[in-house]
């Protein structure tokens, strides 16, 4: 496969977890972010990460959001971190999903993090308007 088919697929399957919010954090901007310093870097972004990785076919899109935004909550990269939660929501994420996998890394990554993780998950279901429909909480 050629560096323009790797584009093209990349492209298809980074619109499967895009967004149309307009307040959102998407692959695109960051993409148009990197044109004046990096455009490789948004390139590859394309290319390796959605058209080689992501359309491999073992994993569901909500199964790969999930994990990558484990991994970004225990890297404590809360830029990134925000756009994978956008992600995973566009890829059909509920928001309890997603404070549930943070509450499953409490014991592996700390409380430091997730409170992080938190506050970055908090404002995006603010900007996409969702709410986590919580249990109450009982001593």
């Amino acid at each position: 496969m050629n560096n323009n088919e790797r584009y093209e697929k990349g492209i298809e399957k980074l619109m499967e977890f895009t967004t149309e919010n307009d307040e959102a954090s998407t692959h695109l901007k960051i993409v148009e972010h990197l044109k004046d310093i990096a455009p490789e870097v948004g390139q590859y972004i394309i290319e390796f990460a959605y058209g080689e990785i992501y359309t491999r076919g073992r994993l569901t899109n909500q199964q790969r959001a999930l994990v990558t935004i484990a991994s970004l909550v225990t890297q404590g990269t809360e830029p990134q971190l925000e756009l994978h939660i956008n992600t995973g929501l566009t890829a059909g994420l509920t928001p309890e999903e997603i404070v549930e996998s943070f509450v499953q890394l409490i014991p592996y990554t700390g409380f430091p993090r997730i409170l992080n993780a938190l506050t970055v998950a908090k404002k995006v279901f603010s900007q996409r308007g969702v709410a986590v429909k919580g249990e109450e909480v009982h001593s």
